[in-house]
């Protein structure tokens, strides 16, 4: 027999970075949706957003304690443990946590380096190859593209993906590039693919879902296959596939069980890295708070009234 949300102590809090992009929004709460049917015999699901989006996760975090949940697992919808998984959300959650005497909020991981993801990528490449014309694996190159951040251990976690693909699936040449922050870029990446020589490119983006990065990523690869005499192509990103709903389930097990540590063997802010020497105790302390939620989705703020003469002139106006 279900229990009912009064009994249910437990909730399940979504981490989402935020968009600017309308497209990126709608798909993560569509993620949401499909993992709040998938938890709700047990969890109450809700979910929030670092920056740009509303709810804040101040908010959803009121929403979840008024409900009777009085322990939160919190799991990032962050592929890798960049600067966001390991300072931004930690420092807002703790914050919010402090405010309350009778709440614990435990973090999960990333998603990270993980054998659904790994999976779930060569799904992608091999859907991408049966719509072009059959060739060899040794004649195409492939390039994996991270969000690229601060953080040389989240961008070694791209490169060692990267490297498990190439030898998997016979690739004659994989290299690791970046849409942001850390080298090589994108665009820098395929000027270097092109000089190789290699009959087709296939780039994957190692993203959830659509969104401003991966517009331009798309653009700058059809640009090359417009402007090159070999095949650039690129994937889908990853989505809501089964698969990614696995690791969210490995994920939020490890987060129950206390076993969800992030690599802190190499981690920057714990040992001194080549480098990054200056950032070892570096203070934890979010760097989002200019952007948390402007974007002013004002229905999804707790208490708001959505028939508000404020709100129905927004909607007018478009913001």
């Amino acid at each position: 027999m279900k229990s009912t949300v009064s009994e249910m102590k437990e909730g399940i809090l979504l981490c989402g970075h935020g968009s600017r992009k309308t497209a990126g929004v709608e798909s993560f709460k569509k993620l949401v949706e499909i993992l709040t049917t998938r938890y709700s015999g047990n969890y109450e699901v809700d979910y929030g957003f670092l920056e740009f989006n509303h709810p804040l996760f101040e908010a959803s975090v009121e929403r979840l304690y008024n409900k009777g949940i009085r322990i939160i697992y919190a799991l990032p919808v962050i592929l890798f443990a960049g600067a966001h998984a390991k300072n931004d959300m930690p420092y807002e959650l703790n914050t919010i946590q402090s405010n309350y005497g009778d709440l614990t909020i435990k973090m999960g991981a990333p998603i990270g380096v993980n054998s659904f993801l790994l999976d779930l990528a060569k799904k992608r490449i091999e859907e991408t190859e049966a719509s072009l014309t059959q060739i060899e694996r040794k004649q195409t190159c492939l390039v994996v593209v991270g969000r690229g951040t601060t953080d040389p251990d989240a961008n070694s976690d791209v490169s060692k993906l990267t490297c498990m693909l190439w030898e998997g699936m016979g690739f004659g040449f994989a290299t690791t590039a970046y849409s942001g922050t850390a080298y090589p870029s994108v665009l820098e990446s395929l000027n270097l693919m092109h000089k190789l020589g290699f009959k087709r490119t296939i780039v994957i983006p190692f993203f959830f879902f659509t969104g401003v990065l991966l517009d331009r990523i798309y653009a700058q690869v059809s640009e090359m296959n417009i402007n090159s005499d070999s095949e650039y192509v690129y994937t889908d990103s990853f989505g809501t596939d089964e698969l990614i709903l696995k690791a969210f389930d490995e994920r939020l097990d490890q987060a129950i069980n206390g076993t969800g540590n992030m690599n802190c063997q190499m981690c920057k802010y714990r040992k001194q890295i080549i480098g990054f020497e200056q950032e070892v105790g570096q203070e934890q302390v979010g760097h989002h708070l200019n952007v948390k939620g402007v974007l002013f989705e004002e229905d999804e703020k707790v208490g708001t009234n959505k028939n508000s003469l404020g709100n129905k002139i927004k909607r007018v106006l478009g913001i």
